[in-house]
């Protein structure tokens, strides 16, 4: 699980493009190709060219184009699944394309409803291949249903920065704004790594924001 090739840097604009440090939400890797998206804030749409030629070089891309729109913080994979939310930033026609795309790559796409927060992700993520962390109340009851028929054991944060985390190989990176959380996951037999994140929290920010995770072929990331 989470084995890379290489990350993608994140792209800054000097002041055009604030959130660009953000980089998850321009494109999702599938495997052999890639969905450089439309992200549904307009403002951040001129992020998205300059990682596309970034991941031409490694990956089959195709173009998300209007009235579709999708932000790859609303991507969460689980095995051969790709979970999307249906937030205010990805419309049904971006989870239509996506799965067109990931279906090359032998993947299926399961949509979930997010009725709050910026994305599927500042509410749940992945801690290992088999243990999902989310924010309580965060989901719809339907959606941890979904979750837990994955083969995933669900474990409640016991702070709101601690519905997103990042498993890097054999450590989960957590924020330290979470340590109750940190201490839940750890007591799983998981190696948990806190890294201080409050920053990004403050600009609705958490830790798989800012990269882009290539993984080799026969295994994946989230």
């Amino acid at each position: 699980f989470c084995e890379f090739g290489f990350m993608v840097e994140m792209i800054l604009f000097d002041g055009v493009c604030l959130d660009s440090c953000f980089i998850e939400d321009t494109a999702v890797i599938t495997g052999r190709h890639a969905v450089l998206t439309r992200p549904g804030a307009e403002s951040r749409r001129g992020e998205v060219a300059p990682v596309g030629v970034a991941l031409s070089a490694h990956r089959i891309v195709h173009e998300m184009r209007a009235p579709a729109t999708l932000d790859g913080g609303d991507v969460l994979r689980v095995g051969a699944r790709l979970f999307v939310g249906l937030s205010r930033r990805t419309n049904r026609e971006g989870v239509d394309f996506l799965a067109q795309v990931a279906a090359l790559d032998g993947l299926e796409v399961t949509p979930l409803a997010v009725p709050s927060g910026l994305h599927l992700k500042s509410a749940c993520t992945v801690a290992s291949a088999t243990t999902l962390v989310y924010a309580p109340g965060a989901l719809a009851p339907d959606a941890l249903d979904a979750l837990r028929a994955a083969s995933l054991t669900c474990v409640p944060a016991h702070e709101p920065e601690g519905g997103n985390v990042l498993a890097l190989g054999d450590v989960v990176l957590v924020s330290a704004d979470a340590p109750r959380t940190a201490d839940s996951l750890a007591a799983l037999g998981l190696t948990v790594r806190s890294i201080r994140a409050t920053a990004l929290h403050a600009a609705d920010g958490g830790l798989t924001c800012l990269s882009l995770r290539i993984p080799r072929e026969g295994a994946w990331t989230a």
